[in-house]
C-alpha cells in the first residue's frame, strides 16, 4: 500500500541567511524524502520561515523596514541555497501567512474550550525608554553565580549557569542601555501541568518507534520531580505583550502568541498553503489516519517538539506526529565549534561560489549521519579522502573504465547475455537492495553508503580480474569484452539507483548517459538487457584540497601601507544602508573622571530626547570647543555598557592608520544648513 507522508524540517528563524547546520538538516531529510519517492510513496515535503517575535521586530526597526519587508528580504535569498544543494521541498511558506494566522487562532480556541488555557499576572522586566517588556535575550547584566559581566538574561556563557533575568546583577536593556524596571502583566498559559496533558504525553512519548532512545531518556528527566516536589512539567507561557510582531490572541487586545506557539503550526500552514495551490482538501488529508506526520529537527529544540507540540495538537483535536527525528550539531575538526573569524566556519554560499560540488557535501554528510542524536564532525582531510577515494575512485570510475570500449567497438550496445561470472556479480548487487532500502528507511545513511561502497569494491574486483583494457587487445575476444563492459555498466546503473537519494543531480546525468527514464528503487530488480547507451561524458571530478583550504580561510586582515590604509573589502549598497548615519548636535561635552581618553558627549539626534555617547577624542578637543557644533554619528549602533555608563552610538572621526607617527583626530563636521536628525545617505 502506498504510504502518505507529511515531512518537515525545523523552521529557520527569518533574521538571517541559512547556515551550514540548516543545510545538514535539510540534506538528511531530503535524502529520506527522495528515497521514499523512489519507492513510489506519496510525499509532501514542506518548509517555511519562522517569521515572528521580538528579535525580528527589533532587527526590522534598525534596518528601517517593516517586519514583513524584513522577512520577505530574507526569504528572497532562500532559493539560492535550496537549489544549490538540491533540496527538494514541495513548498516554502511563512508563519506570517494567512493560513498560519487562521490555524493558530483555531488551535488556541480549541485549547481554551478544553479548559487548558489560564491567565496569570506575572512580574517581568520592562524597558522604560523603549516602552516594552524585554525578552530574556534582550536583557544583560552580571552573572549572579560567577559575576561575569555582559551576560544574557537566561544563562551565563562563562560558567554555564541558568537563571531568570531578575537574578542578574546590574541589569540593563540591550535595546537602549536603560535599567529595566519590574512591571506586572497578565499572561496566557497553556496548562501543560494538567493531569490530562501529563497522562497523554507519557503515553505518546513511550509509543515504540516514535522517538529515539536518547530523546526518551531526556524526556524522563523533564517529567521527574525531585524529593521536594519541584520540577516536572510546568505551565507554558504562550503570550507576549505589545509591541510584538506576531499573531494577536483572539479576544485579548494587545496580547500576541509567543513565537514558539505559532512556529510549529507553520508546518500545517505550509502544507495547507501547498494544498491550496494543488486544489486538494487539507482537512481531509490531515484527518486521514493513514497519513504519517514526520519532523526532522535539531537536538536544541527537542523540548518544544516532544512536549508542547504534540499536546497542543492532541487537545485541539488534531493528529499528532508519528515520528520526531532528532539529530546533533555540525562541528569541525574533531568537535571544534564553527567560527568564521577563526577560519573554522563553513559558509554554504562560499562553498558553492568556490566551485565545490554540492553533491560532494551531500555525500560526505550522509556518510557521517546515522539514526542517533550524535554530532557530525566535518574534517577537511576526511572530506577529500571520502569523495576522491569512494565517490570518484570506487564508483564513478566503474563507468569511465567501460563506457569507452562499448562506444568505440559496439556502438554503445550492451550484451544480453553477460556471462556466468557477470550475472553472479549483478545478482549479488540486487540481493542487497532490501538491506540498503531498510538502512535508508531507518536513516542509517552512513551504513547505507558503506554497504554501497562494499558493493562497488566487488565490481572493481571484477574489473581488475577481467581487465577490459587487455581484452581489447586480444584477437577474437570481442564478445567477452562486450560482456565484461556491459556488466560494468549494469553494475554502475544499480549502484546509481542505490545512491540516487544522496546524489540526485549526478543520477540525472547517469540516466541521460544510459538513455533510461528516471530510475526508481524497484528498477534494481530488472536488467537493461540488449540496450543501447549514450556517449559517456565525465560525471564528476576529484576534490582539489586547495579548494578546502580556501573554504576555511579566515577573513583576511586589512593591509596597512605607509601613509594610510587599504580600502576595506567591497560591500553592496544594502550593506551600507544598514548603517544609520545621522546629523547630531553636541549639546554638552565634559571630561570623564578616571579616563584619559574619553569625553562624554550629550547629543541631540532629532529624536525628542538626548543621547549619551562616550568618544575617545579627549587628546584632540577641549569640551568647550565642541559644544554647539554639529557632527555625524552612527545612530543604530547597539548600546554598549561601559565602565562609566551606557554609550548610545558612535561619533565619526578621521585619523591616520598609525596614530603614533601621525597623531591627530578630526571629528566630522557637516556644512552649514544641516539639522539634527537628518540622515546621511
Amino acid at each position: 500500500m502506498t504510504r502518505k507522508l507529511f515531512v518537515t524540517t525545523a523552521l529557520p528563524y527569518a533574521n538571517a541567511n541559512f547556515h551550514i547546520g540548516h543545510i545538514m538538516e535539510y540534506t538528511q531529510a531530503d535524502i529520506w524524502v527522495r528515497f521514499q519517492r523512489m519507492r513510489g510513496q506519496e510525499v509532501h515535503f514542506v518548509g517555511a520561515d519562522d517569521a515572528h517575535g521580538a528579535p525580528i521586530m527589533i532587527a526590522a526597526e534598525k534596518a528601517g523596514k517593516t517586519p514583513q519587508q524584513f522577512v520577505a528580504d530574507i526569504a528572497a535569498g532562500r532559493k539560492t541555497y535550496l537549489d544549490g544543494f538540491h533540496i527538494s521541498f514541495d513548498n516554502w511558506h511563512s508563519t506570517d501567512g494567512p493560513e498560519n494566522h487562521e490555524l493558530s487562532k483555531e488551535i488556541y480556541k480549541a485549547l481554551r474550550a478544553n479548559e487548558l488555557i489560564s491567565v496569570k499576572t506575572i512580574e517581568q522586566f520592562f524597558d522604560p525608554e523603549k516602552s516594552m517588556f524585554l525578552p530574556d535575550r534582550f536583557i544583560k547584566g552580571e552573572c549572579p553565580k560567577c559575576g561575569a559581566k555582559d551576560q544574557y538574561g537566561d544563562s551565563c556563557e562563562v560558567c554555564g549557569a541558568v537563571y531568570t533575568p531578575t537574578e542578574l546583577k546590574n541589569p540593563f536593556s540591550v535595546l537602549t542601555g536603560a535599567t529595566p524596571v519590574m512591571k506586572s502583566s497578565e499572561h496566557y498559559f497553556f496548562k501543560l501541568s494538567d493531569p490530562r496533558c501529563i497522562e497523554f504525553l507519557e503515553q505518546w512519548t513511550q509509543t515504540p518507534g516514535r522517538l529515539q532512545s536518547e530523546v526518551l531518556n531526556k524526556i524522563k528527566e523533564w517529567f521527574t520531580k525531585d524529593d521536594e516536589g519541584k520540577g516536572g512539567l510546568g505551565d507554558w507561557d504562550i503570550s507576549r505583550d505589545a509591541p510584538y510582531f506576531g499573531i494577536e490572541i483572539p479576544d485579548a487586545p494587545g496580547k500576541y502568541f509567543y513565537v514558539w506557539l505559532d512556529a510549529p503550526i507553520g508546518y500545517l500552514a505550509s502544507l495547507k498553503n501547498y494544498f491550496g495551490k494543488l486544489g486538494r482538501d487539507f482537512d481531509a488529508f490531515m484527518a486521514d489516519e493513514s497519513v504519517e506526520q514526520i519532523h526532522f529537527i535539531g537536538k536544541d529544540i527537542t523540548y518544544f517538539h516532544t512536549l508542547f507540540w504534540p499536546a497542543m495538537l492532541h487537545f485541539s483535536g488534531r493528529k499528532t506526529p508519528n515520528h520526531v527525528y532528532v539529530h546533533g550539531f555540525l562541528t569541525v575538526n574533531n568537535g571544534e565549534k564553527m567560527s568564521k573569524s577563526r577560519g573554522t566556519g563553513l559558509d554554504p554560499l562560499k562553498y558553492l561560489s568556490l566551485g565545490l560540488n554540492a553533491e560532494w557535501l551531500r555525500y560526505y554528510l550522509a556518510a557521517k549521519l546515522n539514526a542517533k542524536v550524535e554530532d557530525v564532525d566535518f574534517n577537511p582531510e576526511d572530506f577529500v579522502a571520502r569523495v576522491n577515494s569512494d565517490l570518484v575512485g570506487k564508483y564513478i570510475n566503474i563507468a569511465s573504465r567501460a563506457a569507452g570500449f562499448l562506444a568505440k567497438r559496439f556502438d554503445g550496445r550492451l550484451s544480453a547475455d553477460l556471462g556466468v561470472e557477470g550475472r553472479a556479480l549483478l545478482d549479488t548487487l540486487r540481493a542487497h537492495a532490501d538491506t540498503i532500502a531498510e538502512l535508508y528507511e531507518e536513516r542509517e545513511l552512513g551504513k547505507a553508503l558503506r554497504e554501497i561502497m562494499l558493493l562497488a569494491d566487488k565490481v572493481n574486483e571484477y574489473v581488475d580480474q577481467n581487465k577490459p583494457w587487455e581484452l581489447a587487445k586480444k584477437e577474437g575476444a570481442d564478445a567477452v569484452l562486450q560482456d565484461v563492459c556491459s556488466v560494468c555498466i549494469e553494475a554502475f546503473r544499480l549502484l546509481t539507483i542505490y545512491l540516487k537519494p544522496v546524489l540526485p543531480a549526478l543520477a540525472a546525468k547517469v540516466e541521460t548517459f544510459l538513455k533510461v527514464e528516471p530510475m526508481q528503487f524497484a528498477d534494481s530488480a530488472r536488467a537493461l538487457g540488449a540496450h543501447q547507451i549514450g556517449v559517456y561524458e565525465h560525471l564528476m571530478q576529484r576534490v582539489d584540497p586547495k579548494l578546502l583550504e580556501a573554504l576555511f580561510e579566515p577573513p583576511a586582515a586589512p593591509k596597512v601601507v605607509p601613509g594610510g590604509e587599504d580600502l576595506a573589502p567591497e560591500i553592496k549598497i544594502d550593506d551600507f544602508t544598514k548603517v544609520d548615519l545621522r546629523i547630531a548636535k553636541i549639546v554638552k561635552a565634559e571630561h570623564v573622571e578616571g579616563s584619559d581618553k574619553l569625553l562624554r558627549l550629550t547629543l541631540d539626534v532629532g529624536e525628542g530626547r538626548l543621547r549619551n555617547v562616550f568618544s575617545g577624542i579627549k587628546s584632540a578637543y577641549k569640551p568647550e570647543d565642541l559644544e554647539g557644533k554639529l557632527t555625524v554619528m552612527v545612530a543604530n549602533l547597539a548600546p554598549r555598557k561601559m565602565k562609566f555608563g551606557i554609550s548610545e552610538g558612535m561619533v565619526l572621526a578621521a585619523s591616520h592608520a598609525d596614530e603614533k607617527t601621525n597623531p591627530g583626530i578630526f571629528v566630522l563636521e557637516p556644512f552649514p544648513g544641516a539639522q539634527p536628525g537628518m540622515r546621511v545617505r
